[in-house]
């Protein structure tokens, strides 16, 4: 059976070829790649790459790739809000995942190792304002996920002891 090709409202690339919001080239992003809001804090972190091999910028989507210790890095700002950061992974997707030339979804698909370096919020009176974190959890009160049929990273006891501990209403 031949590929489906995606048509130009399924896949916008810019006039170069580059993908539409972050106006890269699949060849420029790394397979590990820091996420941050603020555009600014892209070159706060690139700052310590060996080699920055290339920088970009469109809107509130800037990317910085190069090495750090051997290893290729990807740094892309999201901007703010979950709309955004919706764009930015489907289209960090598309970049390792769709041949840009056929159009058409690559059969070895590339999973990418995500990093976000960003603010939050904490519930819990002992953490300090300022404070690093490291999580392995995260909850988003803007329902985005729910919009994905197979949304396999949500934690089910996880969301439902928040909502117990925090007496959270589920209409929310």
């Amino acid at each position: 059976m031949k590929p489906e090709n995606l048509n130009s409202s399924e896949l916008i690339l810019n006039p170069d070829g580059s993908i539409y919001h972050l106006n890269l080239l699949p060849e420029q992003l790394a397979d590990t790649v820091i996420t941050v809001g603020d555009p600014d804090r892209v070159g706060m972190i690139s700052k310590y790459f060996d080699i920055v091999e290339f920088e970009i910028r469109k809107r509130e989507f800037k990317t910085h790739t190069g090495i750090l210790n051997g290893k290729r890095i990807s740094v892309v700002s999201t901007g703010i809000g979950t709309d955004n950061i919706d764009i930015v992974f489907n289209e960090l997707d598309a970049l390792k995942n769709i041949d840009f030339k056929t159009r058409t979804v690559k059969k070895a698909l590339t999973s990418l190792e995500i990093i976000r370096i960003g603010t939050s919020g904490a519930i819990q009176p002992e953490i300090k304002i300022d404070s690093f974190l490291v999580s392995e959890k995260a909850i988003g009160f803007d329902n985005l996920l729910h919009f994905y049929e197979n949304s396999s990273i949500c934690d089910d006891a996880f969301s439902e002891a928040f909502i117990s501990a925090t007496q959270w209403d589920k209409k929310k």
